[in-house]
């Protein structure tokens, strides 16, 4: 800005100051000073999270005791052994023995039970037989053996969990229940979340006995819990456009619920349902260690006995079951999908290793 001046001797004369030109390079050389001193304290509080993360870290070895020297490597390497049994061919190849693996899986009757599949599996068939099969001795899960009590379990605990869940979830919603009435409903499903499936067997055992029953009433109250939890995560990033419509025709709020709001999450929560369903059958075979039943209950007992092999031989009958039903399920969630390419079992199966090596060419 250009400012006149008059002199004592009457002459005008003209000062060019320019205010603001001269406050710019201030002003941008602060803003660079406080960039600067945002990353100081940006990299001082990064270097105090990591010198205390790394602190704790040291702790926390300390507190489980693998800091100790007692714990050496030496022991875990002898005791592999144990676990991977190896046989000498020729005296000189070593070669792991999977053929003591399959024997105790057969033995124990850990994935089919032949006495049950004899009813079903013969030639010629017998009708008899088959109606025996489904209708007396109920063997559609019981054919696998132990592996069919721990997925009966987590079948049982995901049927039974479901609709309390779907209910709990729904109404645990503010879009359906207004505050503070939903956190009845959210505070129920934290409350059950707080307590482990392992610890609500022990809770259930006094009524129901130690075995299957009340491990898969345990896993349906942990399926409340858990899954009514994603139903309420998913119903709050509904779209509102379909609940404003059917507001604005007259609709009426259990009409809003049903048409309005679950519908925009059926194939959500589906998905939902079948992943608690594989968490469940993990969960099976984790209480099963405690003397529920199925696999868990095997690998224990193994374990009791110090026969490590067949504790090795149990684990693999754990990975197949394990691995079955995420094939299984990851089936049914990809057929919800209209954009995934369907394929059957056996194609999935087969196809793994070109699938394989096309994604690592990409």
């Amino acid at each position: 800005m250009t400012t006149d001046t008059t002199t004592s001797d009457g002459t005008v004369g003209s000062d060019a100051v320019d205010d603001e030109g001269s406050d710019v390079p201030n002003r941008i050389a602060e803003q660079f000073e406080n960039i600067r001193q945002t990353r100081r304290r940006r990299a001082l509080g990064w270097t105090g999270l990591l010198a205390f993360l790394a602190f704790a870290t040291v702790q926390a070895f300390a507190a489980t005791e693998l800091l100790n020297p007692d714990a050496r490597l030496e022991t875990f390497t002898d005791s592999l052994t144990g676990f991977f049994p190896i046989t000498r061919h020729f005296g000189v190849i070593p070669f792991l023995d999977f053929g003591q693996y399959v024997a105790f899986i057969r033995q124990e009757n850990l994935l089919y039970d032949p006495e049950i599949g004899g009813l079903l599996f013969q030639f010629p068939p017998n009708l008899a037989d088959i109606y025996a099969f489904f209708f007396l001795e109920l063997g559609i899960f019981q054919i696998f053996g132990e592996a069919g009590i721990t997925l009966a379990m987590g079948f049982v605990g995901t049927v039974l969990g479901f609709p309390f869940a779907l209910v709990f979830g729904t109404l645990g919603s503010e879009r359906v229940t207004p505050f503070p009435f939903n956190f009845i409903f959210r505070g129920t499903m934290s409350f059950i979340r707080a307590i482990p499936a392992i610890i609500w067997t022990l809770i259930f055992i006094p009524f129901l006995g130690l075995g299957p029953a009340s491990a898969a009433i345990a896993i349906a109250f942990d399926t409340i819990g858990n899954l009514g939890r994603l139903f309420v995560d998913e119903l709050e990033e509904i779209e509102d456009g379909p609940i404003e419509a059917m507001r604005t025709t007259g609709a009426s709020k259990p009409q809003i619920v049903f048409f309005g709001m679950l519908s925009q999450v059926r194939t959500a929560f589906i998905a939902w349902t079948l992943y608690i369903f594989e968490i469940n059958v993990r969960i099976g075979v984790t209480v099963g260690v405690i003397g529920a039943g199925g696999l868990g209950y095997v690998l224990t007992s193994q374990q009791n006995l110090l026969r490590f092999t067949e504790m090795m031989a149990t684990l693999l009958a754990i990975f197949l079951l394990i691995i079955s039903v995420e094939l299984f399920s990851q089936r049914l969630r990809s057929r919800l999908r209209s954009d995934d390419v369907e394929m059957g079992i056996w194609e999935l199966i087969a196809g793994f290793p070109r699938r394989m090596a096309d994604s690592m060419l990409k």
